[in-house]
């Protein structure tokens, strides 16, 4: 299937690694030209060296999206903008009293506002090319697990804020849609999971067999999220605005 990606130009955050360099490398794939955001910069030259090797457009702009001044500058560099993917932030576990105020309100400034502050800085330049804000959120905004408050509850907001803002964008020209991804084989997931081994199991090297439990035995793949984010983002999804797909193998 053709998505009728080529030429158009897509800004992806958190693209250094995981989901975020995967979603990078699906659109670069489909003719994207590429701006790459992240606040590490060694990662993005490395990703935007091997996406220029393979034939694509790729810029580095690194920026800590926590910050509003760099979500300025990082709008000010922009000229135009046929997608926006919201990927960047990695909430920290734990139940009301496990994560402290401070770290919370960090973890939010990244993630939640971030979000929000880029696609309001950006939402113009989309309106002109009837754009597409894509929002990487996670399941956990569904199930709301206890012992994660801070990403369920930011989540959820990320997830409401989707919704709302696909409800009344599509008067501009503009959809607004998410992807709430359950576990995915990330490194992050993957550090995860060896301390879990080396807890329950004594050993880290076992942590591939917490995933027999899961949906199909396994863990999502970054691929497979990236492939219905290029989809999503495509005008061969025009009507699709406020919409929020789950990927997470049945599990919520």
């Amino acid at each position: 299937m053709d998505l009728e990606l080529h030429g158009k130009h897509a800004l992806v955050t958190g693209a250094s690694k995981g989901i975020g360099r995967a979603i990078a490398e699906g659109l670069a794939s489909e003719g994207c030209e590429l701006t790459l955001v992240a606040r590490d910069v060694g990662a993005l030259d490395a990703l935007a060296d091997d996406l220029r090797a393979r034939g694509a457009v790729a810029h580095v702009c690194p920026a800590d999206l926590s910050r509003p001044d760099a979500i300025a500058a990082l709008a000010d560099a922009v000229r135009a903008i046929d997608i926006l993917v919201n990927n960047a932030g990695a909430i920290p576990p734990g139940g009301l009293f496990a994560v402290e105020d401070a770290r919370w309100r960090e973890a939010w400034d990244l993630k939640v506002f971030g979000f929000i502050n880029l696609t309001r800085a950006l939402y113009p330049r989309l309106a002109e090319r009837a754009g597409v804000v894509l929002n990487i959120i996670g399941m956990a905004g569904e199930t709301l697990p206890p012992d994660y408050i801070v990403g369920a509850s930011g989540n959820a907001a990320l997830m409401a804020f989707t919704r709302v803002l696909g409800k009344s964008a599509p008067k501009d020209g503009v959809r607004v849609v998410g992807i709430n991804p359950g576990p995915v084989g990330t490194e992050r997931l993957t550090m995860l999971m060896r301390a879990r081994a080396e807890q329950e199991l004594g050993d880290a090297g076992r942590w591939e067999e917490l995933a027999t439990s899961m949906p199909f035995g396994r863990f999502a793949t970054p691929r497979e999220i990236a492939d219905a984010a290029a989809f999503l983002a495509s005008p061969r999804s025009a009507y699709t605005s406020g919409a929020i797909l789950s990927i997470h193998g049945g599990m919520a």
